[in-house]
């Protein structure tokens, strides 16, 4: 796609699902699936879903909570389920939704969901304006907002922990450790 052409393009249109059956390999000391792993998986198919959208190569250039919600075993196959949630002028949210299910008994379950945020770049690496999302459902709205909101919040955390690292005072804060499973050095007390 040129650079030029900034078409709207619907949310379905670069819906992107990888699919792997997961192997010995892959799996910890535990037994079940490195979450390394699993996010290598997530970047794949945010990087497939967001070029999709944008006709560019796309980084991932930060990554909203992974939360392991259930284990993936060995020989479960894997989904990650892709889609454009949001995009700015050259970022794009994609939202994965991992899935496992073991082959054997039919079980599904969702191990994972997240939000990977991508941004287009040109051959010269220099960013490049991605094509409007076209919303046909109420969810691709509902997912356009969320993110707008989940974006606002995370702004303000940033903010705020900023000035809380600017006006930290060791006196004041050390009443938050207690009850925690902490020990103070002799050279803090």
């Amino acid at each position: 796609m040129p650079e030029n052409n900034l078409e709207p393009r619907s949310v379905k249109y670069s819906v992107t699902t990888i699919t792997e059956l997961m192997l010995p390999s892959s799996a910890n000391f535990g037994g079940k699936i490195h979450g390394g792993y699993l996010l290598s998986m997530m970047d794949k198919v945010a990087y497939a879903c967001s070029s999709k959208h944008s006709g560019a190569y796309c980084v991932t250039v930060s990554v909203n909570a992974v939360d392991f919600l259930l284990p993936v075993e060995v020989g479960d196959l894997v989904s990650m389920l892709a889609s454009v949630n949001y995009v700015g002028n050259t970022s794009m949210v994609v939202g994965i939704k991992v899935i496992a299910e073991n082959v054997k008994t039919g079980e599904v379950k969702h191990t994972n969901t997240s939000y990977f945020t991508m941004v287009a770049k040109n051959e010269q690496g220099e960013t490049v304006k991605v094509p409007p999302l076209l919303l046909e459902s109420p969810i691709d709205v509902r997912r356009f907002v969320e993110s707008i909101k989940r974006r606002k919040l995370k702004k303000h955390i940033a903010e705020t922990m900023d000035e809380e690292k600017k006006t930290f005072d060791l006196e004041k804060e050390l009443s938050h450790l207690k009850d925690q499973r902490c020990v103070l050095s002799d050279d803090l007390s």
